[in-house]
């Protein structure tokens, strides 16, 4: 996931709205998202060669995001999957700011990160640029390859495009969507420096990348209303932002109830 913008109790009917895109190398392969076989609580998509994935939702309300940095350091090549600290949220039941506090304890064996993560209760947020894991107020958010609310310009552009959308008497998931197709570059003087090059920051500015190599492989949209029911819309694209698959889902967030233990 490399862009994301949220609003956690923010609208009166809609405690969770979040707009995300993932962008990724298109021979990378993915799976795109439904609920997860050996773990039938999940829905998400699935890095099919790291086993995790970039966002996802169960079915009892467990939310969770990440971004990868940008220009923090060179990537290791021995590193573990960052997907699977969402993966792994989702399929626990720890507490958002419990969980966050383990991940800050080995952030350091990652390649640099940032992870959101929500159970209808709390929002909590780290990057492994920062010492500790914090819990959000209600508020709109946006997280792109860096810091959260950093001044990029795709960031703010779509945290204000949400904030426009959810201040309307009604509206629709595809005006989301919209936002996250909107492909126009940075200016150049709002670019920032991350490392790759003008040319590679120009490219990386959009909202949506339309490269083919790198790129936009997929927009998500997700609502969660206050009685509790959920909205799920994926649509993946190819090579040039070409349009591919489209998935959607619907159903009513249930109570998690842990397995006991036999005795």
């Amino acid at each position: 996931m490399c862009l994301i913008a949220f609003a956690w109790r923010h609208h009166p009917r809609y405690p969770l709205v979040v707009a995300a895109n993932r962008d990724e190398f298109h021979q990378r392969p993915t799976a795109p998202a439904t609920f997860w076989a050996e773990s039938p609580r999940v829905l998400a998509g699935r890095d099919l060669l790291g086993r995790g994935t970039w966002l996802g939702i169960t079915s009892e309300g467990r939310f969770a995001a990440l971004t990868n940095l940008r220009g923090e350091r060179e990537a290791r090549r021995d590193a573990p999957s960052r997907g699977s600290l969402v993966s792994a949220y989702l399929g626990g039941d720890e507490r958002p700011g419990d969980y966050l506090a383990q991940v800050a304890r080995r952030a350091h064996a990652y390649n640099g990160f940032c992870l959101v993560a929500g159970d209808g209760v709390e929002m909590g947020y780290y990057c492994a640029q920062d010492d500790a894991p914090a819990l959000l107020e209600p508020g709109i958010y946006g997280l792109s390859n860096t810091r959260l609310d950093a001044p990029w310009t795709k960031v703010q552009r779509l945290k204000s495009g949400l904030a426009e959308i959810l201040g309307r008497e009604s509206w629709r998931a595809g005006d989301l969507m919209d936002l996250l197709s909107d492909r126009s570059p940075a200016p150049d003087a709002d670019l920032p420096d991350t490392g790759v090059g003008l040319a590679g920051e120009r490219l990386l500015s959009p909202a949506f990348i339309a490269g083919e190599h790198y790129g936009t492989r997929a927009s998500t949209v997700l609502r969660v209303d206050s009685a509790g029911h959920v909205e799920f819309t994926e649509r993946s694209f190819g090579p040039g932002g070409k349009p591919g698959s489209q998935a959607d889902f619907a159903f009513t967030i249930a109570p998690f109830i842990p397995a006991r233990a036999a005795y």
